[in-house]
């Protein structure tokens, strides 16, 4: 355990020009006496860390001094190779650098681990697109992706839907996401009050590059702000709402015939099941009537709607087509 932990914390210190005590700490998961006991064994076995004194002192390496990747274990090195994703490289323009890189890493591994790549592809693939959708790589891709990795302003013009008037925007390209087969972009706007956007890579008409880079924010955290950005747009079109009565199976099967959140969320408000039937009486909120009848048609009879009326006389009008379709 603590041969992991004097590897990591060298690796870290290598990585960056210097860390406090604190943020050792931090990263390693243990006391920052530890850490001063850690860099002074790694100081008596030959690691050149060294300690600055004072308010804003912490520890850094000297003398330019690096470690091999031998200390690497078979699961470490192969979960290396898992990092990239082929297919995603690939459509960014990147699958010769990354390619390379491999090449570079297999050869500073230990001669027992470099079969690390071939023994993680054969196990595990990423497969991102939905089923029965042909993913298409957008035409801009590449280029957007060089602006991202080189902290480069755009120039990108835009459309928001198929018919909506072309827009342009300066933006600052902090990250990308592959979400169900579609690529994101997420950006500061340049100009106005600076907020960060999503924009569909496939909707972007042009793309221009230009030799300023902008400063990146230290604290953005991709994943974070993509999970907040996902969880507001998935709200934000959930405008109406529908009163349904579900079973037991209807309540099991709900998350997965609508919004996995908004599902939870509405029978965690649901009261005590009600009548002999045993069924619960939800308040769930949907994008419109439409794509609600679309959803919970897959229920079936494990779901029975009250309101509102329209929707109701749309499932009683269904059910009636329906009797007459099998009822002979």
């Amino acid at each position: 355990m603590r041969a992991a932990r004097l590897i990591k914390m060298v690796l870290l210190l290598q990585s960056r020009p210097s860390m406090t005590a604190a943020e050792l700490a931090r990263e390693l998961e243990v006391s920052e006496r530890t850490v001063t006991r850690d860099a002074q064994a790694l100081s008596e076995a030959g690691v050149p860390v060294y300690a600055d004194r004072g308010r804003i002192g912490g520890y850094r390496l000297v003398g330019g001094y690096r470690t091999r990747l031998t200390g690497l274990a078979r699961g470490e090195a192969e979960a290396l190779f898992l990092s990239g994703v082929p297919g995603a490289l690939r459509e960014m323009g990147l699958e010769d650098a990354a390619s390379a890189a491999r090449l570079k890493v297999s050869a500073a591994l230990l001669p027992s681990l470099r079969d690390a790549s071939r023994t993680a592809a054969q196990r595990f693939h990423l497969d991102a697109p939905n089923w029965f959708r042909e993913p298409v790589t957008p035409e801009l891709l590449p280029a957007v992706a060089n602006a991202v990795w080189d902290d480069r302003r755009i120039t990108a013009r835009y459309r928001r839907g198929e018919h909506d008037v072309e827009r342009e925007r300066e933006l600052e390209p902090y990250g990308l996401v592959l979400k169900a087969g579609v690529w994101y972009l997420c950006a500061r706007v340049a100009a106005g009050d600076g907020s960060f956007r999503v924009y569909r890579i496939d909707r972007f008409t042009a793309v221009a590059a230009g030799e300023e880079r902008f400063e990146r924010e230290p604290d953005f955290d991709l994943p974070a702000f993509w999970e907040e950005r996902a969880e507001q747009f998935a709200r934000s079109i959930l405008r109406a709402e529908v009163v349904v009565r579900l079973s037991a199976e209807g309540v099991r099967r709900l998350p997965h015939a609508v919004d996995p959140l908004s599902a939870r969320e509405a029978l965690a408000r649901a009261g005590e099941p009600d009548g002999d039937d045993g069924r619960v009486t939800v308040t769930l909120p949907v994008e419109s009537e439409e794509v609600a009848h679309e959803q919970l048609t897959a229920l079936g009879a494990e779901v029975e709607v009250l309101a509102p009326a329209s929707l109701r006389e749309r499932f009683a009008a269904e059910a009636v087509r329906l009797a007459e379709l099998y009822g002979g």
